[in-house]
């Protein structure tokens, strides 16, 4: 991957940016269950890091997506994973399809005040008995004359409690569920949208995660993305991003995890010596600095082969397994050298530990990725080897 003097830029504009408005706040907003977004986005999108990658007719900076993953990347520099999954979720996770699909009009009402940091968005797919299986959500959307009425309920919203709007993947017609599905933009304010409760997490505990339900709530049709009934299409495309951008934000939180408890564990003394020149110690730790440059090396492959507009579903997968995997690995191994200190609240480790988790969960669980690829690998009862014959098919 060859970055740009402008890359570099993006790069120490968000460091300055992410050390000065949002480090010494994280144990503050960690201990509240919540941050502001509204104040936090402002200031993000006053400086244009909320629309990289969108068109600059609606105030973005209409680069491509290189620059969207390097954002990414620097946002592992936050002392805790809750506030930039919340960032990622309004610039790689509820509007890409937006700004690729949506109308000139429902760009305008939606798109251009997200870039600006005016509205806070929230990404409505999971329900509670469908988290993975993404096809049988139960949302519906009926038509009644120029506006959708719609009926169901969202689960693990994050920005739920504070967004402004919600980019809601529902069913508008029963015919086959990967073609019955729509993306609809809908005010969280609209008379019959109810957040039922801010949910309490293990992890990510700066970011709000609401449980949705939606009771008659009343839309007009023009606030649908795109063609009605390609909405899970759209959301597979959202989905790419979404898992690019968690593979490479994993890459320096996990770095920084590792540096800490270098410095913890040549600190602490144990036996006669320190913890750190056990070679089983530094060994390890080696070795898991090797998997993350690896993890890079696959994302950044796969990020360049998405600028240039092929289709990354094989190569975002792995990455996303990869990353969830790696980051519970690394936390698991870390903590083990911070010994009974690595389990207190107090210590960057136990933060890291409770975060990373949801890695293996959100945007699609390790059994889901494994599940794609299986099927392009052809090793699926039923399924040929969609790889294979691609390269034939060119």
């Amino acid at each position: 991957m060859m970055f740009t003097p402008e890359h570099e830029e993006l790069r120490r504009s968000l460091q300055k940016f992410i050390a000065a408005e949002v480090n010494p706040h994280v144990d503050a907003w960690e201990e509240a269950g919540i941050f502001p977004a509204h104040e936090l986005f402002k200031k993000l999108g006053d400086l244009g890091f909320l629309g990289l990658t969108k068109p600059v007719e609606y105030g973005g900076q209409g680069l491509d997506y290189s620059f969207s993953m390097v954002m990414a990347e620097e946002l592992g520099n936050i002392h805790c994973g809750g506030v930039p999954m919340a960032i990622g979720v309004q610039t790689d996770m509820a509007t890409p399809a937006l700004a690729r699909f949506g109308s000139d009009g429902v760009r305008r009402e939606f798109l251009a005040p997200s870039i600006a940091g005016d509205y806070v968005a929230c990404l409505g797919v999971s329900e509670v008995g469908a988290g993975s299986d993404v096809a049988s959500i139960k949302t519906f959307a009926r038509k009644d004359g120029a506006d959708y009425v719609i009926n169901g309920g969202k689960m693990w919203t994050t920005n739920g409690t504070q967004a402004d709007w919600i980019c809601l993947l529902a069913n508008t017609s029963d015919g086959p569920v990967h073609q019955n599905k729509s993306l609809i933009c809908v005010p969280m304010k609209t008379e019959g949208v109810e957040i039922a409760r801010k949910l309490d997490k293990l992890g990510m505990r700066s970011s709000d995660t609401a449980q949705i339900f939606f009771d008659d709530v009343r839309v007009p049709q023009r606030y649908r993305i795109g063609e009605e009934g390609k909405g899970f299409t759209y959301q597979m495309l959202q989905f790419q991003e979404e898992r690019l951008w968690a593979a490479a934000k994993a890459l320096k939180s996990g770095e920084r995890l590792i540096e800490q408890t270098i410095e913890y564990a040549r600190n602490r003394q144990a036996f006669g010596k320190s913890i750190l020149d056990n070679q089983v110690v530094h060994f390890r730790l080696a070795e898991l600095a090797t998997e993350i440059e690896l993890l890079r090396s696959l994302t950044y492959r796969a990020c360049e082969l998405y600028v240039a507009g092929q289709d990354v579903t094989r190569l975002a997968s792995m990455a996303k397994l990869k990353a969830g995997r790696l980051g519970r690995e690394v936390s698991d191994a870390c903590l083990q050298y911070w010994g009974g200190m690595g389990f207190m609240n107090e210590t960057p480790v136990s933060r890291a530990y409770r975060d990373s988790r949801l890695g293996s969960i959100g945007g699609g669980s390790d059994e889901i990725m494994l599940t794609i690829l299986c099927k392009l690998m052809g090793t699926l009862p039923g399924t040929s080897n969609v790889a294979e014959r691609k390269r034939k098919d060119d």
